[in-house]
Formats: structure tokens, C-alpha cells, sequence
């Protein structure tokens, strides 16, 4: 951030008031009131954007903070949260809206934490991707509220089993694990907020993301989706695991051991060990949103089940806030690990799209447009290799710490680079000749000379949140 804008922003802390935190239901019409808030409070680091509207008009407001909003900085990861999915499982949109608040005022506050979590990430926040939904159950409240009132959205449809189901085309990408393709009718199958949540993925160059349910209490990691039939019980023994098993493990590990009890294992009836699970040896689930983020763009996803009750009490609000504070907090700050960098061509110009693999993890991501990229890793060495259409590919090892990533640029260079001179060439255009023959022009004809040449550039159980 620019010194005059740091400036501003603490003198707007000094005249603004202490934003308080809301424990309280936000109906849609309060809950955009709030998100406005906080945009008015922090006018320097929030800006309020909708990625689209629901089936039945509302709009799905996203809040992001940063110290550029509405600019993706280069090697600035971009982090999001979303909430909310099933409209009746309302804790997830009660705890983004705190988040947002409490980011806020923390940052007006000086807290040097909240503050070098601003300026070294962009957050963004969607409070509910399900608005209908929530006011359907919110017509019927918290007490006599069912596993299934205002779960779906108005159109009836369970927006976690509504994403393109892309595990069929990755079983048939042998040896190509990134960026599966969508159908040519995708949207056709799609609704209208599964789909603006999709274009919103695409837009954006997210690294990590969670998705906040309830109805359990436990950290959820891909894959959703069983390879085998399997049925619920309490021996969970077959998973669907991704490349990235051990990675999303330590995920899920980082929200249970930072939240008030959800590593304890034992919630809801159910026993979690260590308060994770992998989502099919839950219970499988196709059409997933995070099976979709892990299969379809660079992002790594949970699923956070948050409450034993989807539609909790307001009094229970606060005590719910201070068990995932910290958890919301510690999750978002795993972004920055592992390794990240530039991918330039001879010119130092970004390469957009280049695939950076990693030798022992079939599991690679690409570059965004100005050639940054953010590869998650556990601690370790790894041969890392970055390579984009046209350039020779670069291989480099990788030692990667527990703490903040470790910087790794490469400099790719064309498979038809131009000898390197102290003169600079370029290329002549091909000479055109005719059967008339040349003659010779003496010191006194005078004719035009040739033309100057350019140079060329180139749905029936008992319904989990999950």
C-alpha cells in the first residue's frame, strides 16, 4: 500500500467508530447492509462485487479485502471462502459476515497479524451462495427449522450435487492431472448460481478455498466422489484420495486443531478422528464443488461442516464465532506455503498458462495471465518443472520449509531462439523476382529505392451439510 493511502486508512480509524461484531441472523436484505458496512469502514482495503444473481433475483455479493482491491497483484495469492450453499445451513453465512467485520476492524486497530494478512493476500468472502434458500428456511426459524427446508435453491436443485461431474473425463486423461475441460453444454446443466460461482472460479486465479456447511462438525477433503460403492457406517474404510492426499490432510488438520473442539473427533454423534475425513469415506457425493475446484482450476478446497445444528439458535451464534475465529484465520494464512513465482520468457515478460508439475505428485497447476503461479507443498525437496507451448521446458529443485513459501522463478527460453549478438537481426522479407530482366542503375537514374524494411514480433439419507 501506498504511505498516503496507510495514512488515510488511520486516520479513517481515528474518526470511524469500532465496527462491533453481529451476532445476530442476517436476513438478505441485513446481510447486505452489513457486507456495506464494512465497505464503508475500510473504504481502502473492501470492495463489494456480485458475481451474478440467484434463480430468484438476489445477488451473490462477494466482499474481498486486500490492500489493492479490485487488483491481483503478482505473487499475491487470492483466498475465498464461500457460505452458505445450502440455504438452511446458515452458521457458515453468520461466521463470514464476523470475519468480514472483525477483518476490518482489526486492520483500523493496527493488529499487525490481520494487517500483513491484508496486505500479502486477497480475501474474498461470499457470505451466501444460496440466498433463496436461506429465506425459506429463515421463514420457518431456527427451532422448527428440518434437514431440508430451504436446503435446495428456489428451483428445487441441491447446488452440491449441480457442478459438472468431471471425475469420468480424469479417469480418461492418463497421465494428465490438471484443468479438466467442461462438456460443450455444461451451463445448460448447470443453475444459475452454480454457475456464476463457476465463471467466479474462472475469473480469478484462486489457491485455496472453503466451503462452510453444517450438520457435523468436522473438516472435509476431496475427493467427495467413491471409486467403489461403499455404504455409511462406522468403520470407514475405503477413500477416494487425490494426489494431493497428504496436502488436504494437513488442510483439514489446520482447521480442526485451530477451532474450539472440532479436533476432539466427537461431535454430533459422529467420530472423526482428529476432526477430519475424507469426503467419500463419509459418504460419497457426486457433482461436488470441491471435487469440481480440485478438477477443474488450480484451487485446493474443503468442505468445513461447522454446527451439529444447521440452522442454530441466535444465542449460540457467539460462542460459535469464538470456536472458529482462529480456525477462519489460521485456514486463510495456509495460502502462503509451499513454493510460488514468476514463469518469464527471454524478454522477462509473464508466460500466462504455463504447467508447473511436480516429479511425485500427478497433480499440476498452470500460471496466471501475468505469469505468477502458487503450488501448495507439504515441507520437503521436489523436482519442480515449468513448461508452456513453444519454449523449452526448465526443471529445478525445490527445498520447501514449513513456513512462508519459497520463491522459484523460471526463465524459459524459445525452442527457436535467435543467436544471441551484440547487433540485433532481424528477418528479410523474401525477394521477389520476374522474368524482366534487371538492368543496372547508373549514378543519374533516379528511381525509388526499396521499401523499408519492419521488423517482426511475435439426494434420501439424513442430509449432512456436505
Amino acid at each position: 500500500m501506498q504511505p498516503g493511502l496507510w495514512k488515510l486508512a488511520v486516520l479513517t480509524a481515528l474518526l470511524h467508530p469500532v465496527l462491533p461484531l453481529e451476532f445476530q441472523h442476517h436476513r438478505y436484505p441485513e446481510m447486505v447492509s452489513a457486507l456495506l458496512r464494512v465497505q464503508s469502514e475500510c473504504p481502502f482495503i473492501s470492495r463489494l462485487y456480485s458475481i451474478g444473481r440467484s434463480a430468484q433475483g438476489r445477488h451473490l455479493y462477494v466482499l474481498e479485502l486486500s490492500d489493492n482491491p479490485g487488483i491481483h497483484e503478482l505473487l499475491e495469492p487470492e483466498f475465498k471462502y464461500v457460505g452458505n450453499m445450502h440455504g438452511n445451513e446458515v452458521l457458515g453465512r453468520e461466521l463470514l459476515i464476523q470475519l468480514a467485520q472483525f477483518l476490518c476492524d482489526e486492520y483500523n486497530r493496527r493488529n499487525p497479524r490481520i494487517t500483513h494478512l491484508i496486505h500479502e493476500t486477497r480475501i474474498h468472502i461470499l457470505p451466501s451462495m444460496n440466498p433463496d434458500g436461506y429465506e425459506v428456511a429463515a421463514d420457518q426459524g431456527s427451532e422448527a427449522n428440518t434437514y431440508l427446508t430451504g436446503r435446495a435453491n428456489a428451483r428445487g436443485v441441491d447446488l452440491n450435487r449441480n457442478f459438472p461431474d468431471l471425475h469420468l473425463a480424469f479417469q480418461k486423461l492418463k497421465g494428465r492431472n490438471h484443468h479438466v475441460s467442461l462438456d460443450d453444454n455444461w451451463r445448460e446443466q448447470t443453475e444459475q448460481e452454480t454457475y456464476a460461482v463457476i465463471r467466479w472460479m474462472q475469473s480469478y486465479n484462486f489457491v485455496l478455498s472453503a466451503n462452510l456447511h453444517g450438520g457435523a462438525v468436522v473438516a472435509n477433503y476431496p475427493f467427495d466422489k467413491a471409486t467403489e460403492p461403499i455404504g455409511r457406517g462406522p468403520y470407514r474404510r475405503i477413500i477416494s484420495t487425490t494426489p494431493d492426499h497428504k496436502l488436504f490432510q494437513k488442510l483439514a488438520k489446520v482447521y480442526s486443531y485451530s477451532h474450539g473442539w472440532m479436533h476432539n473427533g466427537s461431535n454430533c454423534g459422529d467420530y472423526f478422528p482428529e476432526g477430519i475425513t475424507n469426503g467419500a469415506s463419509w459418504y460419497s457425493l457426486s457433482r461436488g464443488m470441491q471435487d469440481f475446484n480440485y478438477l477443474h482450476t488450480n484451487c485446493f478446497e474443503i468442505t468445513l461442516e461447522l454446527s451439529c445444528k444447521k440452522f442454530p439458535p441466535q444465542h449460540e451464534l457467539q460462542r460459535e464465532w469464538y470456536g472458529n475465529r482462529e480456525a477462519l484465520l489460521a485456514f486463510i494464512e495456509e495460502v502462503h506455503k509451499g513454493i510460488k513465482g514468476m514463469v518469464l520468457d527471454e524478454n522477462n515478460n509473464g508466460i500466462p498458462k504455463a504447467v508447473i508439475s511436480v516429479s511425485t505428485i500427478n497433480h499440476d497447476i498452470t500460471s496466471g495471465i501475468g505469469g505468477d503461479y502458487f503450488r501448495l507443498l507439504l515441507p520437503g525437496k521436489y523436482m519442480v518443472t515449468a513448461s508452456a507451448p513453444g519454449y523449452k521446458g526448465q526443471t529445478v529443485l525445490v527445498s520447501v520449509g514449513a513456513g512462508e513459501p519459497t520463491r522459484v522463478d523460471f526463465h524459459l527460453v524459445p525452442f527457436l531462439a535467435a543467436p544471441s549478438t551484440s547487433v540485433p537481426t532481424i528477418s528479410l522479407p523474401s525477394v521477389i523476382t520476374s522474368s524482366v530482366s534487371l538492368h543496372r542503375l547508373n549514378s543519374r537514374t533516379t528511381k525509388k529505392g526499396p521499401p523499408m524494411l519492419r521488423e517482426r514480433r511475435r439426494t434420501g439419507w439424513r442430509f449432512h451439510g456436505h
